[in-house]
C-alpha cells in the first residue's frame, strides 16, 4: 500500500491548527462543570495551554519556513519550499530532493534522517 507523504512545513502547520482546535474542544468539555468552578478553570487552563502551543508552533515554523530552500517544482512549475534532504511538492506531491545521489531513487523520509548517513 502506497504511503500518503506530505510536505513537511504544512505537516507542522497542520498540527498547529489541530491544537488550536483541540484547544477549543477542551475548553468547551470545561462548561459542562459550570457547578464546579475549579474544573471548570482547570479545563479552561488547559484549553488555553494548548492555544499557546498551538501560537509557538505557529512561530517555530515561520521562523523555519524563512531558511528553508525555495525551489521549482519540475511537474507543476510552482516555487516550493524544501526542508531537509527530500521532501514533496507543496502542491502536486510530486517527490523533490537536492541531492543528485538520490535522484531516481525510491522516495522516502528516511534520507531527512541523521542516522541513515
Amino acid at each position: 500500500m502506497a504511503k500518503k507523504y506530505k510536505n513537511k512545513i504544512n505537516r507542522i502547520r497542520t498540527f498547529a491548527l489541530s491544537l488550536i482546535f483541540i484547544g477549543f474542544v477542551i475548553m468547551y468539555l470545561g462548561i459542562f462543570f459550570r457547578n464546579h468552578p475549579l474544573v471548570m478553570t482547570i479545563f479552561m487552563l488547559l484549553g488555553l495551554l494548548s492555544i499557546i502551543a498551538s501560537t509557538v508552533v505557529y512561530f517555530w515554523i515561520g521562523m523555519l519556513s524563512t531558511k528553508a530552500v525555495q525551489v521549482v517544482c519540475p511537474s507543476c512549475g510552482k516555487p516550493t519550499k524544501m526542508l531537509g534532504r527530500v521532501d514533496m511538492c507543496m502542491h502536486c506531491r510530486e517527490p523533490l530532493t537536492l541531492d543528485r545521489s538520490l535522484e531516481g531513487e525510491e522516495f522516502t523520509e528516511e534520507y531527512n534522517s541523521k542516522k541513515k548517513h
